[in-house]
């Protein structure tokens, strides 16, 4: 979607090396970086040598890395925070937020819910890029209504991959691998 959108260049985060290996191999990013490896300033500055434009984040967390990154006249969204869904205290801040004013840098907040009026014009945008492959999804599913809870600690955990489904009714066992595809759902 980014491409689409005019990046040049799109790098992405993910938890672990498979997850990593998929948004290069599977989603078409540029160059990903893990954060479960440490070192994400040294990571990013690799995968992204010239300095970042847009950071989207949907994890919440600390922002170092990427405001450290950000390039002048930057913009960062912020669309979540699931990392401090648990958080039995606050998540320590970035102590770089000076670099951000310095840059001109945009931080702006945004929920879903504040652009429902823009559905009807986003499903028709993402069936049809869902048809034609230039939009992929992946979910997990845990079959079992009772097996909602690990679900739920399964996502706040990074056991998941794309959305997390539980389905209900379905017989008890392990969690189904994870389908891409337009039939795996509207993960955008």
């Amino acid at each position: 979607m980014a491409r689409q959108l005019g990046a040049s260049r799109v790098v992405g985060s993910a938890g672990g090396s498979h997850k990593t290996k998929k948004l290069l191999d599977v989603f078409g990013y540029d160059a990903a970086v893990d954060h479960r490896l440490g070192d994400l300033p040294g990571q990013l500055a690799q995968a992204a040598p010239e300095g970042i434009d847009v950071y989207l984040d949907a994890v919440g967390g600390d922002h170092r890395a990427a405001i450290g990154a950000i390039r002048p006249g930057g913009r960062i969204a912020m669309v979540g925070a699931i990392s401090g869904y648990n958080a039995t205290r606050p998540a320590p801040g970035p102590d770089n937020l000076f670099r951000a004013a310095a840059r001109e840098v945009t931080l702006r907040g945004m929920l879903v819910s504040s652009h429902f009026d823009l559905f009807p014009e986003w499903i028709g945008t993402a069936a049809a890029r869902l048809a034609d492959g230039t939009l992929r999804t992946e979910e997990t599913v845990t079959d079992g209504i009772e097996r909602a809870a690990e679900a739920l600690l399964g996502v706040l955990s990074g056991a998941d991959t794309g959305k997390m489904l539980v389905r209900p009714g379905a017989e008890h066992g392990a969690p189904k691998a994870a389908r891409t595809g337009p039939e795996a759902g509207q993960r955008a």
